[in-house]
């Protein structure tokens, strides 16, 4: 347990320093929708960094598919950051937004969640999942997501789960259409249990997750597109944006000044179980899915294709998402996506791509053996 949550940095002469994950400045900053003071908050802008479950690279899994894989170190970057946005969303719908995890915290729901990002048989968004549904995007497994891929994934993933109580959107062409977003959202009472819905969530509005895709340049991120990803980061329910530097994936979760800020998936962990988080391995394990401390690089050292998220809990956090686009963001010389009120006639009737009756990708490796690693080996950073 330690070994991720007590991490001690040191200077060239052996004694304390202060990590630089926030800078000193009087710049606010923006972590997941959320405005802080980096003098007056630093405390609590680290303790809700490290309530976030922190998806990285795992080794010792059990073997994916006929690849026989069992590390996704080297390729599972963007999958992890995929994963990282999922929880916060699973997190803010059956907890809440100010919910805060410690290296003691047993709360049932809240292993619930963790539980479905492990690497075990029929876990929702284990590695295994996305992985082998990424084959129906033509990925295979090993193969490098994009951003948009994996939000695709995802998309299919969360509807064999209907516990999550979670709709994902990902808009076309950089245009996000109300009238699809609406369609999807509004159902019945019929998806299934819903006791865990949180009163503040209207019973016939199913969480949103909303996924943008985009490309903001050719090799390198246009600077035209810098104050509209600002106000991303800043709208109240924005839950992070997929993306990060050249062929490195990061999980970019607020900015400060001219910084973005951001969780990285490129350390290697031994896989494990939290369960019920009775013993001291699972405990330890439980440890290994958050960081103590964000890192920091400039928004034009991002690489350009990135995907924006936000959460909307209720009808009204999406009326108030789309006011937001519309008076702030598509004001912007180049706004960086569309908002339109029902699907361009050229696009075609809306359609599932979903076949929920075809459930064999949850069975595909529940016959295989578990092959953990039991060594004692810490994890490596990358």
């Amino acid at each position: 347990m330690d070994a991720v949550f007590d991490i001690c940095y040191l200077s060239p002469d052996g004694s304390n320093i202060e990590p630089d994950d926030i800078p000193k400045t009087k710049d606010s900053v923006w972590i997941l929708g959320k405005k802080y003071s980096a003098v007056q908050d630093l405390d609590r802008i680290r303790r809700d960094i490290t309530s976030v479950i922190w998806c990285t690279y795992r080794k010792g899994f059990v073997p994916i598919g006929n690849e026989g894989l069992t590390s996704d170190k080297g390729w599972g970057c963007m999958l992890r950051c995929g994963q990282m946005v999922l929880g916060v969303a699973l997190v803010r719908i059956h907890l809440s937004a100010d919910w805060v995890w410690t290296p003691d915290t047993r709360d049932p729901t809240y292993l619930k969640i963790v539980q479905r990002f492990e690497e075990r048989k029929q876990a929702p968004y284990s590695i295994h999942q996305v992985a082998l549904m990424g084959a129906s995007e033509g990925k295979a497994v090993g193969q490098w997501f994009g951003p948009n891929t994996v939000a695709q994934v995802l998309k299919k993933l969360i509807a064999y789960d209907k516990w999550s109580s979670l709709v994902i959107h990902v808009a076309l062409d950089n245009t996000v259409v109300k009238e699809d977003i609406i369609q999807q959202c509004i159902v019945k009472n019929d998806r299934g249990d819903n006791s865990s819905t949180p009163s503040n969530v209207t019973s016939d509005w199913m969480p949103l997750l909303l996924i943008v895709p985009l490309r903001l340049g050719l090799s390198e991120i246009n600077p035209v597109y810098i104050d509209g990803l600002k106000m991303c980061f800043e709208s109240p329910q924005s839950i992070g944006v997929i993306g990060g530097k050249p062929n490195q994936a990061l999980y970019l979760i607020g900015c400060v000044g001219d910084e973005v800020i951001y969780l990285d998936p490129h350390t290697t962990q031994r896989s494990g179980l939290v369960e019920n988080k009775m013993t001291d391995e699972q405990k330890e394990m439980d440890c290994t899915f958050h960081c103590k401390f964000a890192s920091r690089i400039p928004i034009m050292a991002m690489d350009p294709s990135v995907a924006v998220c936000f959460l909307c809990l209720t009808k009204r956090d999406f009326v108030e998402l789309c006011t937001n686009i519309e008076n702030n963001l598509m004001k912007e010389a180049q706004p960086l996506f569309e908002l339109c009120e029902k699907r361009p006639s050229h696009w075609g009737p809306a359609t599932s791509d979903i076949d929920l009756q075809n459930t064999s990708l949850f069975t595909e490796f529940e016959d295989v053996d578990r092959q953990f690693d039991d060594s004692d080996e810490e994890f490596e950073i990358l």
